[in-house]
């Protein structure tokens, strides 16, 4: 995805603008992104960046002068629009404490001779450090480093342990070896050869302040949203907006201003036939008078299944996928509509408790017996409880446990939510524990902002007109449809299997297939099921797994004798993570470009 890279060096005997530019041309994904680098030869700094085109970092990264130079990753949204360049000189060091945004960078001050790395308050645009013996490297991707320096292909044990356990790697861990994250909020300032390592923000600034009364709440949390979500539009182009059935797309449009060009709305659909975020999708952009499209996964995508997995995991280090790999797939035809997507991601998380984050539970017996005792440590160093759930959700499970997702949609697409503005997140703390999980701020805003579209039911079936028998059992069949098209399609218990084909039927009476559109433990049985015993197979080198467990894996779940999809998942892409990230790197081979049939599918 795109990004910055760089070297901060003592030693003068470095080639640092070789080193930037091997660097960058691993994150050169698209033959559309621009690129650039600013050196400080002099400072012993050289960095450069990546972006999307006619992006906020495109546009910073591009605006050097003479004695300040600011390659940038992400988005900031000032009120003022005032520019970071034109902040840092105003404020200073406290500049970055005013920063709104997602984003990431390197600030390099001729003047003052010194260069400030830093990040957005919660960790979330990217950045990998590694920290040699007379130099700092850092980069948006892991494999910006891996490509400069060999001795850093090799996975952690510790790292691949939480991965196995959890799904990623936490408490700024990551897959290789003497490579680790950012810390949200840090700034690290370089300065006559030392590194002074500091944070501008930690989240118990917002934790101090004190709870609001449910009415209080309503209306502050109504006039921040109105406020916010005109930010998230600003010089998109024409914007796209990836609706779904839910609440959180549901209140940007019911207050997303009047825009030129005129914004489009998207759904992602499978291969064939409508979820319900799809019908109810075309609902709410009809009742505001928008044009929708459906994004659908078509028949190419299982053809070049292997393709799409390995750009996936190698774009996003290994942080999404096999089960991650329709959305690169999904976000290439986005940009087709519009190079911005406007999405609800995260608002669930931060503004109701809503949490995806639990440990795996995958089998033991296809782990080594050599690495059962890391994996015991990592289940036992299980992430730390904040004293809030929001800092649980904005500064734990979003930058760690939900970030290959986003990773893979970037590469593709300028991503945009409002639910990560410092301004919400910051309101969210102060909410009273009477409405600390409940829908009844979000469906207050709808109606107020666009009364039509409070009356139309969400997929889990909301709606402001609460209660009477009617709605009870309307919530009762989302609720139980929902549960069992996950069972069906993701996590269908061993005790289920025998009556798999019996549950499937239920898709022609209306009954599957309402919720989920990615059946991947029924793609991983049939129309996979080569891909998977092939790739399995490749993986048996790997240290952390029994040989004969693993492909058993692949026989056992081909076979509908259990169901292995978490397993599968973790084996193909820690194996495609090995080859693509650790031994393919000196022959700098990469995925190849994947074209998709755009005209076919939206």
């Amino acid at each position: 995805m795109p990004g910055i890279a760089g070297v901060v060096t003592r030693d003068r005997s470095v080639d640092g603008r070789r080193l930037v530019t091997r660097m960058l041309e691993s994150m050169a994904h698209e033959a559309f992104y621009v690129s650039g680098i600013s050196c400080a030869s002099e400072l012993g700094v050289y960095a450069g960046w990546v972006a999307h085109p006619n992006s906020f970092a495109a546009a910073t990264s591009s605006a050097a002068d003479e004695m300040l130079a600011i390659p940038f990753a992400g988005e900031c949204f000032q009120e003022s629009q005032e520019s970071v360049a034109s902040i840092y000189k105003r404020v200073g060091d406290r500049c970055f404490a005013e920063l709104n945004g997602l984003f990431s960078g390197l600030l390099i001050d001729r003047a003052s001779k010194r260069a400030l790395l830093f990040i957005d308050r919660y960790g979330v645009e990217r950045v990998y450090v590694h920290e040699a013996r007379n130099a700092v490297y850092f980069a948006s991707e892991a494999k910006a480093l891996l490509r400069v320096l060999p001795e850093l292909r090799a996975f952690d044990d510790a790292g691949v342990a939480d991965y196995l356990t959890y799904g990623c790697p936490l408490d700024g861990k990551t897959l290789f070896r003497g490579i680790r994250l950012l810390e949200g909020g840090s700034l690290w300032t370089f300065d006559a050869g030392a590194c002074r390592k500091t944070r501008y923000f930690e989240p118990r600034q917002w934790e101090e302040q004190g709870p609001l009364t449910a009415e209080q709440f309503d209306e502050e949390f109504r006039d921040r949203f109105k406020r916010v979500l005109p930010r998230c539009t600003r010089g998109a182009g024409r914007l796209g907006v990836s609706l779904t059935g839910g609440l959180d797309t549901r209140m940007i449009m019911a207050c997303l201003p009047d825009l030129n060009p005129r914004p489009i709305t998207y759904t992602f659909c499978g291969l064939t036939g409508e979820t319900l975020d799809a019908r109810i999708a075309r609902r709410v952009a009809g009742a505001r008078g928008f044009e929708h499209r459906l994004v659908r996964i078509g028949a190419e995508f299982l053809r070049e299944f292997g393709s799409y997995v390995d750009r996936t995991v190698y774009i996003t280090d290994g942080c999404a996928g096999a089960t991650g790999a329709h959305e690169i797939y999904l976000n290439a035809q986005a940009r087709e509509l519009a190079p911005t997507r406007l999405t609800g991601n995260f608002g669930s998380e931060v503004l109701r408790g809503v949490s995806t984050f639990k440990r795996l539970g995958l089998r033991d017996d296809f782990i080594a017996a050599d690495f059962k005792p890391t994996m015991r440590a990592a289940g036992e160093r299980a992430p730390s409880s904040p004293s809030s759930p929001v800092t649980f959700a904005a500064f734990q499970e979003v930058p760690f446990n939900l970030f290959g997702t986003m990773a893979a949609a970037k590469s593709q697409v300028v991503f945009r939510t409002p639910y990560l503005d410092n301004e919400l997140v910051s309101l969210a703390y102060r909410a009273p524990a009477a409405v600390r999980t409940s829908s009844g701020p979000a469906l207050r805003l709808i109606r107020s902002e666009a009364a039509t579209l409070s009356t139309i039911p969400t997929d889990r079936g909301v709606s402001f007109e609460a209660g009477g028998a009617g709605y009870a059992l309307r919530r009762f069949m989302s609720e139980a449809t929902f549960k069992l098209d996950y069972v069906h399609k993701e996590d269908m218990p061993r005790g289920l299997l025998p009556f798999d084909r019996a549950i499937g039927r239920l898709e022609g009476v209306g009954l599957l297939g309402r919720h989920k559109y990615l059946p991947y433990r029924l793609w991983f049985r049939n129309e996979l099921a080569d891909y998977v015993a092939a790739a399995v197979r490749g993986a048996r080198h790997l240290p952390y797994f029994n040989d004969s467990s693993v492909v058993m894996l692949a026989r056992d779940h081909i076979g509908g004798r259990r169901n292995c999809v978490r397993e599968l998942n973790a084996v193909i892409t820690l194996s495609a993570a090995e080859r693509l990230l650790c031994r393919s790197m000196d022959a700098e081979v990469r995925p190849p470009l994947l074209t998709v049939a755009l005209s076919q599918r939206i």
